[in-house]
């Protein structure tokens, strides 16, 4: 049986995140005490017990995100479970390449608090935001943020699923742009709840202080390869690996690419590892009869165990 590992990016935490699976199993609660001491604070108050404004902050949702997303993996990898490709959307690419044994859960939790930490000053040097454009396609956004060129910095950031297109850029430019795209047909424009204009130019004090940091931390030959959101392809050295997430801070995230890869894989099954139901509801939008399982919680997280009948390993049979 082959498996797709799937990671959530930022936007899916929530106050108590993890703590069902810390309290019921002890794998999960030494992943968090392990980000704990290698952050230097106590990362797991701020998941279990927020407030919800501190868990926003992009310097704590980031390794929060990793962490329970590791904690529900090393619960897997326990039963057996092992995936023959992994994927995150943007934050969740780290946990993928954990998953994919290119780098340490703690080098990985300290590399991510760093990331946010620089996002999140970037933001504050260059304030941007995002938006979510609904019922229309990419070429169209991609026009739309074209014609708002003259009002600031506008890019597609997250090309997340049909119809589902995420731009970042100058405050201006993205309200231009989302006016242009609902003259253009688009059901609905959302503004997003983030700190800075994620995978847009915005982000190049934030890009250069984050490439340095993953020069800086060991990355090693992955056992399976990780799809990578700037290129929707699959990379499988410590080198591309590396090369890819320096590219993706100021690139876009092309999920919808990448689950089109992925289904025409023909995996078993994707797994949704850690927080929410996002990526599931995602790769439906792809893929309707796509076979999508989740581990989040220890019923969740049973409920996949049994689904699978574990025994699985990378790439061979159950």
């Amino acid at each position: 049986m082959t498996l797709a590992f799937l990671f959530p990016g930022q936007g899916a935490q929530a106050v108590g995140m993890g703590r069902a699976l810390a309290d019921a199993h002890p794998i999960a609660r030494d992943t968090f005490a392990a980000a704990d001491r290698a952050l230097g604070f106590a990362l797991s108050d701020i998941c279990w017990n927020g407030p919800a404004e501190n868990l926003r902050r992009t310097v704590h949702a980031q390794p929060a995100l990793l962490t329970h997303s590791v904690a529900a993996l090393r619960l897997l990898e326990a039963a057996g479970i092992t995936p023959r490709w992994t994927a995150g959307h943007s934050l969740g690419e780290y946990s993928a390449c954990v998953a994919a044994g290119a780098i340490d859960f703690e080098d990985a939790v300290r590399l991510v608090h760093r990331r946010g930490d620089l996002m999140e000053q970037a933001g504050l040097a260059r304030p941007g935001t995002m938006a979510a454009i609904l019922g229309l396609d990419a070429a169209e956004v991609e026009a739309a943020c074209a014609a708002a060129a003259d009002a600031g910095v506008v890019r597609a950031a997250n090309y997340n699923a049909p119809g589902q297109v995420v731009v970042s850029g100058e405050i201006p430019a993205v309200e231009k742009a989302c006016e242009l795209a609902k003259a253009r047909g688009a059901k609905r424009a959302i503004r997003l709840d983030v700190s800075g204009a994620f995978h847009s130019p915005l982000m190049e004090s934030a890009a250069a202080g984050l490439a340095e940091a993953i020069d800086r931390t060991p990355f090693r030959e992955p056992r399976c390869p990780v799809i990578a959101n700037v290129s929707a392809a699959p990379v499988s050295t410590a080198a591309e690996i590396q090369d890819a997430l320096r590219r993706q801070l100021l690139g876009a995230v092309r999920w919808e690419q990448s689950m089109r890869w992925l289904v025409d894989q023909r995996p078993d099954a994707c797994i949704e590892v850690g927080t929410g139901r996002v990526l599931r509801g995602l790769l439906k939008t792809v893929a309707p009869e796509a076979r999508a399982l989740g581990a989040d919680d220890p019923d969740s997280v049973a409920a996949t165990l049994a689904a699978l009948g574990g025994g699985v390993v990378a790439g061979g049979a159950a």
